[in-house]
């Protein structure tokens, strides 16, 4: 089977929530599956290229597709002209995007649906593109999964015809997100937070990520314990991040706020294993890839009770409305002072191994033999 990939997101050194999903699901399936022949289509050259295999072959299309138009472009000109040179059966996209032009089977994933409930924090010219296409897309589709059960029932709601056509492929986590000693624990503290415990978020600073309402809570729970805790934020700005900036500034406590810039690989592995505890307060996750990481550290997480991330997060997770400023600082102070502490790390440790790489991999490689040989 020669099966066409849409890699744009695999970016060296630059890896995020979809580049890691496609990385992750991608090289285990051209380790584990080469018998086929795979196309993966860049829009720039990459240097290196980071999946390297006999059976794959790198491709760049023109144009680099970073807005709208060239969206368009790259995915109704350039991968049907593609599809019809390297003589595809199939084409994977990671990104939550397919060709309406190509006829061919296509299988897709969908993160979120995040510009229908949050449509003012899209530029205005994306959100069209996405009013325009998505609805298209997903229809167009031959197989579409879900990165978790809750974005599949979002999909099922705004576009019901999905429902028989769309699976649940995970989110897993990276091997060296994994609890650490004590005295390395120690060794991390002491190098980002002046030896004291830390609350972590770990996440694209925008406005969905609801940054600026952690900070405010924080300044709550400061006031209400007057503790040595810091609050430690890892993310590069992504957007509209002007509301994080006023928080930040206007902040008594700004002193005990450190902001780091996007942190890759095993030293965020050790800053997560370091934490208190992690906080997510995002208003909308279609997953949410740090809790998970979390739980595999041994560290309790504090998230939103919103979209997916009670169901990652599990039994053991703190819960709280992202609106709520009030209710994010109560449940800070409780997490200190709680006696269950180790009884929700406990219950997190059996949640995280509903989450596997493997799973996942293995549930798309069947999906695009059984919709390919279907055709």
């Amino acid at each position: 089977m020669r099966i066409g990939v849409n890699a744009r997101f695999l970016l060296p050194g630059k890896l995020e929530g979809i580049g890691w999903y496609s990385f992750q699901i991608l090289d285990r399936m051209v380790h584990q599956y080469p018998e086929h022949e795979y196309i993966f289509f860049y829009d720039r050259p990459m240097r290196p290229f980071l999946i390297s295999h006999p059976s794959v072959k790198n491709v760049v299309l023109f144009p680099p597709a970073r807005h709208p138009l060239l969206w368009y472009w790259w995915f109704e000109y350039s991968i049907p002209a593609a599809v019809k040179k390297y003589q595809l059966d199939c084409l994977f996209h990671a990104d939550g995007y397919c060709s309406l032009r190509s006829n061919i089977p296509q299988l897709m994933v969908v993160h979120d649906l995040a510009y229908l409930h949050f449509p003012e924090q899209v530029p205005w010219l994306v959100r069209k593109y996405y009013q325009y296409f998505v609805p298209r897309q997903l229809s167009k589709a031959n197989h579409l999964f879900a990165v978790s059960e809750a974005t599949k029932l979002d999909m099922i709601q705004h576009f019901p015809d999905a429902e028989s056509k769309t699976s649940i492929a995970y989110n897993g986590v990276r091997n060296y997100f994994k609890p650490l000693e004590e005295a390395e624990q120690l060794q991390v503290r002491n190098e980002y937070s002046d030896g004291c415990p830390y609350f972590l978020f770990v996440g694209a600073i925008h406005p969905r990520k609801n940054v600026s309402g952690l900070i405010r809570a924080f300044n709550l729970f400061k006031e209400k314990t007057n503790s040595d805790f810091k609050l430690v934020l890892v993310g590069r700005k992504a957007w509209d991040f002007q509301n994080f900036e006023q928080a930040f500034q206007h902040s008594p406590y700004q002193k005990e706020i450190i902001v780091l810039d996007y942190i890759a690989g095993d030293q965020l592995a050790k800053i997560t294993a370091s934490a208190f505890a992690l906080v997510l307060p995002s208003f909308l996750e279609g997953f949410g890839v740090p809790v998970l990481e979390a739980l595999y550290c041994n560290i309790p997480v504090m998230v939103s009770r919103t979209f997916s991330l009670p169901e990652v997060a599990g039994p053991g997770a703190y819960l709280f409305d992202p609106e709520n400023i009030e209710e994010i600082a109560d449940q800070l102070v409780f997490a200190t002072r709680d006696e269950k502490r180790s009884e929700r790390i406990s219950l997190g440790s059996l949640h995280r191994q509903s989450f596997d790489w493997q799973k996942s991999m293995e549930a798309v490689h069947n999906q695009i033999v059984k919709t390919t040989s279907s055709r």
